[in-house]
């Protein structure tokens, strides 16, 4: 009997927590939406960053020739 409770209690638990991970599922989405979104602006600030400390390189290496 003790191991029919314990059993019945595990698959309760594995229920809920399967329960919350479907709820949650839509604020995950959103989260990796936003995370998407937030690391390509990144890479467009830190691209756009790269080339201009390239163009300054260049122009001060035209200048001193």
């Amino acid at each position: 009997m003790r191991a029919f409770l314990i059993g019945l209690i595990f698959l309760i638990g594995v229920a809920i927590l399967a329960g919350v991970g479907v709820l949650l599922f839509p604020l995950l989405m959103l989260m990796v939406w936003s995370l998407r979104f937030m690391v390509i602006v990144f890479l467009f600030i830190f691209a756009v960053w790269i080339l201009g400390k390239f163009i300054i390189f260049i122009w001060e290496t035209i200048k001193k020739k």
